[in-house]
């Protein structure tokens, strides 16, 4: 039979861990995690892109990339730690695009590297891409990026823990600036949650009992 100290117990336990939950699932400050004009150009080739450090919040990209001589590709990669995903890739104000669509491409790839070809002619090898625009600045491109299209293997955001790495690439004549904001939030053990329902539910059943 349960008795009161008990249901104390459980209820003080549960609640500890609840608030561990919540607080893991919490928002977090990032910081920038990389800035071309402060920390050097970014990798030119998707089989040694540079390799990036991120962290629970926002983790802010800023660079450049276009065509003079050139295209001037950036690819780089990070790894989303266990216990975290990849939740919002937001596009940051003061980007910019060029040509007669206005749009800029970003792809991502599972893995340390980009494999796929810059002459190739599908999207097979990239988990998914999308041409963004100045109209996407302030919103989070990842669901559209998601959607599987020209061979992609496409993905339901957000994207688990794991490495991933990014080509972002201005084709058109001139160069631009881009501003990417990688949103890295805590997802809570699913071990956790019996625990905290269970607690819950002891709770319940002891204001039930006390208004009896």
């Amino acid at each position: 039979m349960i008795n009161n100290g008990d249901i104390r117990k459980f209820t003080a336990s549960a609640f500890a861990v609840a608030a561990l939950v919540f607080a893991a699932t919490g928002p977090a400050h990032g910081s920038v995690i990389w800035n071309e004009s402060s920390s050097g150009d970014l990798s030119n080739s998707g089989l040694t892109p540079t390799l990036l450090s991120v962290s629970l919040g926002a983790n802010e990209v800023f660079g450049t990339t276009g065509k003079t001589t050139a295209i001037d590709r950036d690819y780089f990669t990070f790894t989303v730690p266990t216990g975290t995903e990849l939740s919002a890739i937001s596009l940051l104000p003061g980007t910019q695009t060029l040509g007669a669509l206005g749009e800029s491409f970003i792809g991502v790839e599972a893995g340390p590297e980009v494999t796929v070809s810059t002459s190739a002619t599908t999207a097979a090898g990239l988990l998914g891409w999308y041409h963004y625009g100045t109209g996407d600045i302030g919103t989070n491109i990842l669901p559209d990026m998601g959607s599987a299209g020209l061979g992609a293997t496409g993905f339901t955001s957000a994207l688990p823990a794991g490495t991933y790495s990014f080509w972002v690439q201005e084709a058109s004549a001139g160069t631009v600036a881009y501003g990417l904001d990688f949103t890295i939030t805590a997802t809570p053990e699913p071990a956790s949650w019996p625990i905290v329902l269970a607690g819950l539910g002891l709770l319940l059943l002891y204001r039930v009992r006390r208004s009896a």
